[in-house]
């Protein structure tokens, strides 16, 4: 048997895999396969050891060596085993086994790759696949998809369209990488504000926390790190024009900066903007229980459409918020 070794030279630079690699792939395939062979044709199967395949590195002539016995069946040495009848069949089971480690080390090299952005954001192009729940995005080495719980709701995506995601996993699957992105994480959020503000890539300006309704609203508290940086006028931008960067990347989804406080009252009234707070203070420090006095007509505003705006900033803080109006103390 004999290997085309300028076949395993184009293999190691396009795959970027080494010639030895290759050699003892080569090596390993045709060992299978020649323990195959021998039980296949009525042979008792050797012992895996006592069986050695090498592949002539100058040459590309593939040996395999089998032991070699006395009378009393005792190993004497070693014999070249006879590969005439076992030749074509064991090239094509050789080559099935090359190829597909072959895909393994490239799905390897995939899977490495994309395992080291996951977390972070990624842009790719819409792709149309045999599901119509599921989005597919082609990343460029390959296809990742948006399952359905990871689409933010009223988005569209239409085919050939470009699209910024969030990958949450990278995984190996039955045919091969598999890497699952979303448009609802609030990772998302964060990773789109950090590239529209340099402050916060370089330390300057923090994300404390962050809370979203995807499609709906996104409340961001952030905190200077710096003396004489206003970390909530830093992420919106001058006229806007930051914050108005994210929200038109997340379909006008609605997005409300507000500044952290470590003094939880505090906090939360800076949470329940756009609302404007009259009072805030604490009922129970142990379990973070707040009130917040709110104006009789702010007070829609203050719970939001269906309690979105007070689910979101008790999400944002941590606090149990109890919203009562002005009116409350005067009763």
């Amino acid at each position: 048997m004999k290997i085309d070794l300028a076949m395993l030279r184009g293999l190691e630079r396009e795959k970027d895999i080494p010639f030895e690699e290759l050699a003892a792939i080569i090596e390993q395939a045709i060992h299978s396969a020649y323990l195959k062979h021998e039980v296949n044709i009525g042979n008792q199967e050797p012992a895996e050891d006592e069986v050695r395949v090498l592949l002539d590195r100058k040459s590309g002539e593939i040996s395999v060596l089998v032991p070699e016995r006395n009378d009393a069946g005792e190993v004497i040495g070693e014999a070249h085993a006879d590969t005439a009848e076992f030749g074509r069949i064991g090239a094509s089971a050789a080559k099935q086994v090359i190829n597909q480690r072959l895909r393994d080390l490239s799905d390897d090299a995939v899977l490495g790759q994309f395992k080291d952005k996951e977390g972070h954001i990624v842009s790719g192009i819409v792709q149309q696949g045999p599901n119509p729940r599921i989005v597919h995005i082609d990343l460029g080495e390959l296809e990742a998809i948006l399952p359905p719980e990871e689409q933010a709701p009223g988005e569209e995506y239409p085919h050939g369209a470009r699209l910024r995601v969030y990958i949450t996993s990278v995984s190996k699957g039955l045919k091969g990488p598999q890497i699952v992105v979303s448009r609802t994480h609030p990772g998302l959020v964060r990773r789109l504000f950090e590239l529209e503000v340099p402050e916060l890539s370089a330390g300057a300006v923090e994300i404390v926390s962050l809370a979203r309704e995807a499609g709906h609203r996104t409340k961001v508290a952030v905190r200077a790190t710096q003396p004489g940086i206003n970390a909530k006028g830093t992420c919106i931008g001058e006229m806007g024009r930051r914050v108005r960067a994210v929200m038109s990347e997340l379909g006008e989804e609605k997005i409300d900066i507000v500044d952290y406080s470590p003094e939880l009252p505090k906090f939360v009234a800076n949470a329940l903007s756009p609302a404007k707070v009259s009072d805030v203070f604490m009922l129970n420090e142990q379990l973070k229980q707040v009130r917040a006095l709110v104006p009789d007509f702010q007070l829609s505003l203050a719970i939001g459409k269906e309690g979105q705006n007070a689910r979101l900033a008790a999400k944002l803080t941590g606090a149990k918020i109890d919203i009562q109006p002005d009116s409350i103390m005067s009763d």
